[in-house]
């Protein structure tokens, strides 16, 4: 079953459920799956299950800012339902790779691309975040190979 399936079958379980909040998260998260198969020209066939990890974790990165600005505001109470959005949406992201794997990659991109320079950096990381799938936050692809280029 494909990831859009799952969130669809979901929401169709949520509804018959009479799980209000749950089915309007899963609602937007379809709204934001469609507006992205619209924008890629992709309607007809749909996105690809990476394409949908990629629109995921926008969707996990919008709700945890959007819940550390809440914080800053001092409105607790709207950051913990935005944070429990967060969680839910992340069930849908396949299980991070761990700092050994991940590890495991950039070696795979140093042997690819060669050595990392401070000038293939950014190549190196482009190349280690296509391999792992959505598996891995950019933020700790860059601190990995940041600190295997000397750099730390």
């Amino acid at each position: 079953m494909s990831l859009k399936q799952h969130i669809e079958r979901d929401l169709k379980t949520a509804m018959l459920a009479g799980d209000k909040s749950l089915a309007t998260i899963l609602r937007g998260l379809k709204s934001a799956i469609l507006y992205e198969e619209v924008a890629k020209g992709k309607r007809e066939t749909g996105l690809s299950d990476p394409e949908i990890t990629s629109v995921l974790i926008k969707e996990v990165k919008k709700l945890q800012e959007s819940a550390d600005l809440y914080r800053q505001g001092k409105n607790n109470e709207k950051a913990d339902l935005e944070i429990a959005e967060k969680n839910l949406v992340a069930k849908y992201l396949p299980e991070p790779l761990s700092d050994e794997e991940l590890l495991q990659l950039v070696v795979s991109a140093e042997i690819e691309l060669g050595p990392v320079t401070p000038q293939n950096m950014g190549q190196v990381i482009s190349w280690v975040k296509s391999q792992s799938g959505g598996k891995a936050d950019g933020q700790r692809i860059a601190g990995i190979v940041k600190s295997r280029s000397g750099n730390p």
